[in-house]
C-alpha cells in the first residue's frame, strides 16, 4: 500500500466544501431575495453583468420553462436531482478518501446540486440572479450552485483528458 492511499481520510473534506457550497448558495439567493425585486436587475458593468432576480422553474438555463406540464417537469427535476445527490455522495464516499480534482469536482458538484434542490423543494422554483453578457452572446441567468455544478463538471473533464500514470 502506498503512502498516498494510507493518508488520513479525507472525506470530510470533500463534505466541507460541499456545505460551504451550499452556504454560498443559500446566502446569495437570500440577499437577492431581499434586495431585488423579481424581473429587474443591478448593473454591475454595463452591458458585461448584472445582478438579477430570476425565478427559474425549469432546469439549468431555463430549459423547459414554461412548459405546459410545469408540476411534471419540477418533479422529474427534484426525482433526478435527489437521484444524482446520492450518485455524488457514493462517489465522494469511495473516491474522497484522498485530495483529487475529481473528490473536489464531486464536492463542488454535490454542493450546487443539494443548493438547486433545495430552492425547487422549499419555493417551487431556483433564483438565478448572475447576467452574462460578452459581446452578442447573452449567457442564461445562472446561480452559485450552478456555477459550482459547471466547475465541477469540468474538472472531471480535465481530470478525464488528463494523461493518467502507470502505477
Amino acid at each position: 500500500m502506498s503512502n498516498h492511499s494510507a493518508g488520513r481520510d479525507m472525506r470530510w473534506l470533500m463534505l466541507v466544501i460541499a456545505a460551504l457550497v451550499i452556504i454560498l448558495d443559500r446566502v446569495t439567493k437570500l440577499w437577492i431575495v431581499a434586495h431585488i425585486l423579481p424581473g429587474r436587475a443591478i448593473v454591475v458593468i454595463p452591458k458585461i453583468f448584472r445582478l438579477t432576480h430570476v425565478l427559474n422553474t425549469g432546469a439549468a438555463f431555463s430549459m423547459f420553462e414554461g412548459s405546459a406540464s410545469p408540476i411534471l417537469v419540477r418533479n422529474l427535476l427534484v426525482g433526478f436531482s435527489i437521484i444524482a445527490v446520492i450518485v455524488v455522495l457514493v462517489l465522494i464516499w469511495k473516491m474522497g478518501r484522498s485530495v483529487t480534482l475529481t473528490s473536489l469536482a464531486l464536492a463542488l458538484i454535490l454542493g450546487g446540486a443539494i443548493g438547486n434542490l433545495y430552492d425547487r423543494i422549499r419555493y417551487l422554483h431556483v433564483v438565478d440572479f448572475l447576467e452574462v453578457h460578452i459581446v452578442h452572446y447573452h449567457w442564461p441567468d445562472f446561480n452559485v450552485a450552478d456555477s459550482a455544478i459547471v466547475v465541477g463538471a469540468c474538472l472531471l473533464l480535465l481530470e478525464m483528458l488528463r494523461p493518467q500514470r502507470s502505477e
